[in-house]
């Protein structure tokens, strides 16, 4: 196939050597410049890409992706609706939980947290907190043994290690001759977990369901289940599939309606910084149609020699616009290759500048 004639000449201007080398320094730099920018932006976008698996990973490896509870109060026989959404062909693990807050004490240091109780038979079918202990096992909690496990910041704000005591203190009242007093309890510190997001590191702690339906007086019942599906995304479509399926007289809720606002945040801080080194890409761009108005310059001798032999303004322009295309492309080649490579390798790249130049750039 024949090659174009603007094609071929702009082809031969972007090869042969320049009387001036200042513009071939600027079109080094304008070339340099949209590489460097690719590379930004696929290098960051890489990041906070890994950022939001990692952030929702560790999210929803303690929390449930889809939760189903009663509006009529604590579920009594929570094994048949278990097994009801198990029928759901994305529905892969379900276990009962308990929720409610109190305060826990230790000598001086008192928190206030958020207490779950758990079945650890269920439980590792809908979460990876087992795979988050530091000290421990969900297996230690017994019920009627009344252990605790904390967050690792809850532990360190009570000082407290595995072996240890606590006193938990529930907003429920009891009668006594003195008026109405809340309930305590000691218990034992039987395990450490750390799933690494402060918020559930800070103010969580498991207890066993069944010494959490004694203390907060459930008769025997739970809160609600918590669902693990094989696809997380299918979450908002299989809660509206379990309101169909189970009835109206239960809740069904989802991660998406719950976390969302953790998700949104990290999506507009993506979008934002997308736009901003976008904006980075389009000043090198421009850098390239300044070197295109200095090799005009340059070549105005060749110009009119194209012209003489019948070139007309157009072709003319397009033998330049093919040498700019080309700049840009190498540009958007170097930096895609770059950019690939060290989105790859980021884990050593970091650690191995931190360590050079003595400071930490990521926590």
């Amino acid at each position: 196939m024949k090659m174009p004639l603007e094609a071929f000449v702009g082809l031969r201007y972007t090869r042969a050597k320049r009387r001036n080398h200042f513009i071939s320094f600027i079109t080094l730099i304008s070339m340099l410049g949209i590489a460097l920018g690719v590379m930004a932006l696929i290098v960051v976008l890489s990041v906070m890409n890994g950022f939001e698996n990692e952030l929702r990973g560790r999210i929803l490896g303690m929390v449930s992706h889809v939760t189903v509870s009663s509006f009529r109060g604590p579920l009594q026989e929570w094994q048949s609706l278990r097994e009801e959404t198990l029928q759901h062909p994305a529905v892969i693990g379900g276990a009962p939980y308990t929720e409610a807050e109190a305060m826990i004490s230790n000598l001086s240091s008192v928190s206030g947290a958020l207490i779950r109780g758990i079945d650890p038979e269920f439980e590792t079918e809908v979460s990876e907190i087992h795979q988050n202990m530091k000290f421990g096992e969900l297996g230690d909690l017994v019920a009627g043994d009344y252990g605790i496990i904390l967050g690792s910041g809850l532990a360190n704000t009570l000082d407290v290690v595995p072996g240890d005591r606590v006193t938990m203190v529930t907003p429920q009242a009891t009668s006594s001759p003195l008026g109405f007093l809340p309930r305590l309890r000691r218990f034992k510190v039987v395990g450490i977990f750390e799933i690494g997001v402060y918020e559930y590191d800070r103010s969580s702690a498991i207890i066993h369901t069944e010494d959490a339906s004694r203390l907060f007086r459930l008769d025997g019942g739970v809160s609600g289940l918590r669902l693990k599906l094989d696809d997380l995304d299918l979450a908002p479509q299989v809660r509206q599939d379990l309101k169909q399926s189970i009835g109206l007289e239960y809740w069904v809720s989802d991660w998406t309606l719950r976390h969302s606002n953790y998700f949104k945040a990290v999506r507009t801080e993506k979008t934002v910084m997308f736009i901003i080194l976008s904006l980075i890409v389009a000043v090198a761009a421009f850098n390239i149609v300044s070197t295109l108005v200095m090799v005009v310059t340059d070549k105005q001798s060749d110009i009119a020699i194209l012209r003489t032999l019948g070139m007309s303004p157009l072709s003319v322009m397009w033998v330049f616009m093919v040498q700019g295309t080309l700049i840009g492309l190498i540009g958007t080649l170097l930096g895609l290759v770059s950019g690939v490579v060290v989105a790859s390798n980021i884990g050593v790249i970091v650690p191995a500048l931190e360590q050079f130049f003595q400071t930490q750039f990521l926590p």
